[in-house]
């Protein structure tokens, strides 16, 4: 996306978003006088907090605007088109992810030797038991190896 197409975005969407503010405005200032104190108190006091949210909002956007964050905000800048980050933040970023990869294959390793291991047994407790040939073709003969395990 083109950077005019996104700021024509934005535009659009903040056009939208304020129609739809003022609808819901008039609505409200429509039928304001059938409702109840309690209920008008609150809507005055959460009008009053969105609009100290939007005063807060347009004083972070002409600060943005501004460049003063530029200088505020250290190493967020880093992830800035533009901007040279040293190769040890670049390599302590990767970090987790390498840590998240050695950890998986560390698992599945685990897994497969234990699956070994439980194969192992089983062989070891069908050749080192007394059995008769026929015991092989039981059906019940699984069970057998886990009542000789219990």
């Amino acid at each position: 996306m083109k950077n005019s197409d996104h700021s024509q975005f934005i535009q659009d969407l903040d056009a939208r978003v304020t129609r739809f503010g003022l609808s819901v405005a008039a609505g409200l200032s429509e039928h304001n006088q059938a409702m109840p104190a309690d209920i008008t108190e609150r809507l005055r006091f959460a009008r009053e907090q969105a609009m100290m949210k939007a005063r807060s909002a347009r004083a972070a956007q002409v600060a943005v605007a501004g460049g003063s964050v530029a200088q505020a905000s250290g190493s967020t800048l880093a992830l800035l088109p533009g901007f040279k980050s040293p190769r040890w933040l670049k390599f302590a970023s990767m970090m987790p992810l390498l840590v998240l990869v050695v950890g998986l294959v560390v698992i599945q390793q685990s897994q497969l030797y234990e699956q070994v291991l439980a194969a192992a047994e089983v062989d070891t407790a069908l050749l080192a038991d007394d059995l008769p040939p026929s015991a092989y073709s039981d059906p019940g003969f699984a069970e057998f190896l886990n009542d000789e395990q219990d």
